[in-house]
């Protein structure tokens, strides 16, 4: 609607002669996932039309393009076919792939003021541990998360549990799990469907552990304090039943959570909201359980600039990543959803400040960045983390044990690595 009375505008002032005030138009496409469900596009589709009303000279074609695989599989198709997008929202991991294909290029590239300088270094650190490369930024933060961990008071309550201590321990967890699983519920869910690798670092990062190296071209799969991780996740199942055993699927365990079928669920904050909107019962959120620390890997999607773009197009699309990443947007894209504002200044907005004193569970995310790792991130990211999730998926469904499967993934990530050392 917004789209149409602005074109209307422009058509009469070319109309009447007043084509001083009709600039012609600087025209973006961007292509962005939604990874937790929900209605997030309306909400992009109005940051947008904010955007272009502040800016009549820029025309934005928003792309809601599926998970964060279907936006990638879609934005580079768009640059083979010779008509590219001039941004993307994608996952943070992505980045090494794409700067191998040779399709992006770095902020520093593009900012030239010192006010561009100084938006470029106001994000958290942790979560450009994903989108810095070889000293250069690649990718800026924008729907960004860490693992967090929700769980329903009023069956705490019914445990005979704190319903204001969450398990903090792997210890703990366990022991709780066994109090909260009945016939009709199971104490814990963790998805291992969807992204596997996600979670998994998770637990690598509480026993100590990282999955790869800051330049992607080495992982750590094999290593005896990943498979214990894995052993450790797998024993929930099968040795302490406090989930089921097998697979759990990411896309239904917030539904089932909803549903009270699981007392705990570890899922990203990017749910948050939704959980807030539609639960019929008193929950809480924590920061995930300590092995030997407390971890999370961050997750979620970044800005890119695609590099074949005008200079003209680079510097709109700059504007409006800076836009939709500026303090105030970010505090109301972090309410209206469950991510976390990408900076200390959106916290410190007043909108975010009170609602955070109003509901404390936002904080949690944003808290858990002091013990956050990055996540799983190589050169050929997509063909290493198939090669992760298949091995846990290996491990907890029973085909192979942990060590078995987590060699074999390391072993094959090697052979497809070893050319960028």
């Amino acid at each position: 609607m917004f789209k149409l009375a602005k074109k209307i505008a422009v058509a009469g002032l070319v109309a009447t002669g007043l084509t001083s005030m009709a600039h012609a138009e600087t025209k973006l496409t961007m292509y962005y996932p939604v990874a937790v469900g929900g209605p997030l596009t309306k909400i992009v589709d109005g940051m947008i039309e904010d955007f272009e009303a502040q800016n009549p000279d820029i025309d934005v074609e928003a792309i809601y393009a599926g998970n964060y695989n279907d936006a990638r599989i879609k934005a580079l198709a768009a640059l083979k076919s010779g008509q590219p997008a001039q941004l993307s929202v994608m996952f943070s991991i992505d980045v090494h792939e794409l700067m191998d294909l040779g399709a992006i290029v770095p902020f520093d590239d593009v900012v030239s003021t010192d006010e561009d300088k100084e938006w470029l270094d106001s994000f958290y650190g942790p979560l450009m541990q994903n989108g810095k490369v070889g000293g250069k930024t690649y990718g800026v933060p924008f729907q960004r998360s860490t693992i967090v961990m929700y769980y329903n008071k009023d069956m705490f309550r019914k445990a005979g549990l704190d319903p204001e201590k969450a398990p903090s321990s792997w210890a703990e967890l366990v022991d709780m799990g066994k109090k909260l699983t009945t016939e009709d519920q199971w104490g814990a869910m963790i998805p291992s469907t969807g992204y596997p690798y996600w979670m998994f670092g998770a637990f690598t990062k509480q026993n100590g552990e990282v999955l790869m190296n800051q330049a992607g071209n080495e992982t750590y799969f094999d290593k005896a304090g990943v498979v214990e991780a894995l052993d450790y996740w797998k024993s929930l199942g099968e040795e302490h039943k406090i989930m089921p055993a097998g697979t759990i699927e990411w896309g239904t365990l917030r539904q089932n959570f909803l549903e009270q079928k699981t007392a705990i669920m570890w899922h990203s904050t990017g749910n948050l909201t939704a959980v807030k909107k539609n639960a019929s019962f008193d929950f809480g959120v924590a920061k995930l359980p300590k092995g030997k620390e407390l971890g999370s890997p961050t997750g979620g999607g970044n800005f890119y600039l695609f590099k074949k773009s005008s200079d003209e197009e680079k510097q709109a699309a700059l504007k409006l990543v800076k836009f939709m990443t500026s303090p105030d947007q970010a505090a109301n894209w972090s309410i209206a959803t469950g991510y976390m504002g990408v900076s200390q200044a959106s916290y410190d907005t007043s909108e975010l400040k009170q609602y955070v004193q109003d509901f404390p569970p936002a904080a949690v995310a944003r808290d858990q960045l002091q013990h956050a790792t990055a996540e799983l991130s190589t050169h050929k990211a997509g063909r290493v983390r198939k090669l992760l999730d298949d091995a846990i998926q290996a491990s907890l469904t029973g085909q192979m044990s942990s060590e078995e499967a987590l060699q074999k993934a390391q072993k094959q990530a090697e052979n497809i690595l070893k050319r960028y050392k």
